[in-house]
């Protein structure tokens, strides 16, 4: 485990410009002890990992922000408390995913706020589909609007998705918040890609600004083929009389196996 101490929020914001972040999306107890060990900076993590209590013994130093889109928490008073009880469970910062009123609205009770600009998913059929967001001087400047009000609500970062990396280096410069690039360029204030797609066993589509550094996929499936084998050749031994061999046995010494005969003979 390493020595690192676990960032806050203002140590973060402190970094704004002097070096780039590096942060994950992961699923797994294995992925988070891993992210660890390489001295990822940040992760994204759903709240099921993040509250299992083992996940702070793997991943003590992993700034870990997780999330529950609006339209599963409720009223903004739900969402608040349970912000405020991720909080009380582990997490670091909140991903809101509901307007700028409600960003502000959490951002007031002190809850470290994280929104999303660029090709947002859940909102994608706004900006014309699973494509990159601020190509024209027009969708650009919306993007930096968009950007400085989340910085105004009171959100301290932005992840900013799949938008030309110009304009993410241009509002990057000119705002106090920190922006997390995914497919947006060097030019932010952290670097962040999806475990799947760097450890290769993505479904489907690959997006263009991922990077895959290993081949899970090929590897799980070795590993499967190996399990497939070895359960056959324990079957195979088990119908020709090779499984057990003596030395998977417990022998009873002779003469209390007599007297065990014995016994039985006279029952």
């Amino acid at each position: 485990m390493s020595d690192r101490k676990l960032p806050t929020v203002h140590d973060l914001r402190q970094l704004k410009g002097q070096r780039q972040l590096t942060m994950l999306r992961y699923f797994t107890l294995d992925e988070a002890e891993a992210a660890e060990t390489a001295g990822i900076d940040i992760a994204s993590v759903p709240p099921e990992l993040l509250f299992d209590p083992a996940y702070r013994a793997v991943a003590p130093s992993v700034f870990s922000m997780t999330g529950m889109t609006h339209l599963e928490a409720g009223t903004p008073d739900d969402y608040l408390r349970w912000c405020g009880s991720a909080i009380e469970r582990g997490a670091d910062a909140l991903y809101c995913s509901g307007s700028l009123k409600t960003v502000e609205y959490l951002a007031r009770e002190h809850i470290p706020v994280v929104g999303h600009v660029g090709l947002v998913p859940a909102r994608a059929t706004w900006t014309g589909g699973f494509r990159a967001v601020g190509k024209t001087a027009e969708n650009a400047w919306r993007l930096f609007e968009e950007v400085k009000a989340y910085q105004e609500a009171g959100a301290f970062a932005v992840e900013i998705e799949v938008v030309p990396e110009e304009v993410a280096t241009e509002i990057s410069a000119r705002v106090d918040i920190l922006l997390w690039s995914m497919g947006a360029g060097p030019g932010c204030d952290a670097q962040y890609l999806f475990a799947d797609d760097i450890l290769g066993y993505t479904e489907g589509h690959i997006p263009r600004h991922a990077k895959t550094y290993r081949d899970f996929r090929g590897e799980y499936a070795r590993l499967q083929a190996e399990r497939v084998a070895a359960f056959g050749e324990f079957a195979s031994d088990v119908a020709s009389g090779a499984f057990p061999e003596d030395r998977h046995l417990v022998r009873m010494p002779a003469a209390e196996l007599e007297s065990f005969r014995e016994k039985l003979a006279e029952s």
